[in-house]
């Protein structure tokens, strides 16, 4: 359906949606299209204006132009402007294109056949909604990025012949999060925590290596149950700390997910194993009436085949020039909003990290970085991460309860978990292996170094078992280095007041500053 003749563009506001502008000014890319069109769609986290001043004012979440920047009001020049300076938002440029239907946008693109910014337009209209319009293929101006690179993350990509452009898109239709370039991100990119891995482990025998490892294995799977609340036994901690130290070998596809979700469940007689039959949602239920009280709603079942095999291609595609953690950020968060089964995804989500870096070799050969470890120090900001999204799709999803206290989407929600900006996360995913890779890889590595000198070192004291080195070792460590009254009482009343003097002297040898 034609919509250019119904659509007005607004003027002048200092309120939009619910965002105060820094000053008075006119809505234009994006906040423009969402407001003329009525699109029901998150905002991007960035809106535009252009307003009456000569300078750039960025503020807040608004970035104000100046009058010399302010596009016609029309369809072709609000794309063109968000094209231009704003980069792609996929789920308003989808939700526009429906909106607007196929004769303005092919009008936009006759306008000017040869431009750069009409050809990305044409691919995206075809590539986002899968209808083939009108037009005969481009025959001249030179390719250029759908995606680009100095705004946004993207691939190598591929030249398209019929608009002559290069797809660098880092997805599929059916998966394709974004994530900006940022200081923040391009400064971790230029760490290559990597390399800083590998040379952290340079020196570290083998043997002591091994041990390092295993640890750090064991620490992530725990961490990664906590999260959740859960402190299962020590068994099961292991099997899943099993499946992350194989994490990369095996493609992500359905059969490999629900591989996982087996391990993960201890016991699945009260869990519908596989991908979810209903809907999903995470909060509460209100206590009298059983109403769901929802934080964050999952896609609809419905949605979640397209969503995974998205996801599959995403992360079985050669994704060249797309930086290793900046993947994982994208594969793992959305699986996890889209939060296809009943139970388990959550450390599913976790273990996605893991094996995208291992597939990519971010990380050492047999070695985990603890990233859960992490984020359950961090679960406030882990947390915060997660809700900045699911509070933004909360207003535009339909939704009713139903008998046994779940929720039933009404509208069509798929393009929310296909196309979110994944900028946040990235960010904070590579905060976490910051820290996984500076401190927690060498610290451990430096801890087992000094327990084998201060085990070395007491076996010339008193010979003892290694479960009672081990005790001996807690008991100091929780006490400062020095033997507490109960230790000498009971544990270890045998040990003399000379072998108490040189162990404590050994401790601080070993571990003191």
């Amino acid at each position: 359906m034609n919509r250019t003749s119904e659509t007005s563009f607004s003027g002048p506001v200092a309120v939009f949606h619910g965002r105060r502008l820094p000053s008075a000014a006119t809505p234009a890319g994006y906040a423009a299209l969402i407001d003329a069109f009525h699109l029901a769609t998150p905002l991007p986290r960035t809106l535009s204006a252009t307003g009456e001043h000569h300078r750039i004012i960025e503020s807040g979440d608004w970035r104000i132009l100046t009058p010399r920047h302010a596009p016609q009001p029309t369809l072709g020049a609000h794309l063109t402007f968000a094209l231009k300076y704003e980069g792609l938002d996929l789920t308003v440029l989808k939700r526009l294109f429906i909106a607007a239907g196929a004769a303005p946008v092919e009008a936009v693109i006759k306008s000017k056949p040869t431009g750069s910014y009409a050809r990305r337009t044409w691919f995206l209209y075809e590539w986002l909604t899968g209808h083939h319009l009108d037009l005969e293929d481009a025959r001249s101006g030179r390719y250029v990025p759908v995606v680009d690179p100095d705004r946004q993350y993207a691939t190598d990509g591929i030249n398209v012949a019929r608009y002559r452009v290069r797809n660098n898109l880092p997805g599929t239709p059916g998966f394709c999060p974004l994530v900006f370039r940022t200081r923040t991100l391009d400064a971790f990119i230029a760490m290559d925590l990597s390399a800083k891995a590998q040379s952290a482990i340079a020196t570290v025998p083998k043997d002591l290596l091994a041990r390092t490892a295993a640890f750090l294995l064991l620490k992530d799977s725990r961490s990664s149950f906590a999260i959740e609340g859960e402190y299962p036994p020590q068994e099961r901690i292991h099997r899943w700390g099993r499946a992350i130290g194989e994490a990369g070998r095996n493609p992500i596809n359905l059969e490999e997910l629900l591989r996982l979700q087996e391990l993960v469940i201890g016991d699945a007689r009260f869990v519908h194993l596989g991908l979810r039959v209903e809907g999903g949602f995470v909060g509460e239920h209100d206590r009298a009436t059983r109403m769901p009280l929802p934080e964050h709603i999952s896609a609809r079942h419905d949605d979640l085949p397209e969503l995974v095999e998205g996801m599959s291609s995403f992360e079985q595609s050669p994704v060249e020039r797309l930086d290793a953690v900046i993947a994982a950020a994208v594969l793992a968060f959305g699986f996890v909003y889209a939060h296809p089964f009943e139970d388990g995804n959550g450390r599913i989500h976790r273990y996605l990290i893991h094996h995208v870096l291992s597939k990519r070799g971010f990380n050492p050969p047999g070695v985990v970085f603890p990233v859960s470890a992490v984020i359950l120090d961090r679960a406030n900001d882990y947390r915060s991460v997660l809700e900045a999204y699911s509070k933004q799709l909360l207003p535009l999803i339909r939704w009713t309860s139903t008998e046994n206290g779940n929720v039933r989407v009404l509208n069509d929600t798929g393009d929310f978990y296909r196309f979110f900006d994944a900028t946040p996360h990235a960010e904070f995913l590579y905060s976490c292996v910051q820290r996984t890779v500076e401190k927690d890889l060498p610290d451990e590595a430096d801890f087992l170094r000094r327990y084998d000198r201060f085990s070395a070192g007491l076996e010339t004291i008193v010979d003892m078992p290694h479960r009672t080195v081990d005790l001996l070792f807690r008991f100091l460590n929780q006490n400062e280095g020095r033997f507490s009254k109960r230790a000498r009482d009971k544990e270890f009343s045998t040990l003399t007041e000379a072998e108490v003097e040189r162990i404590e002297v050994l401790y601080e040898q070993c571990f003191g500053k």
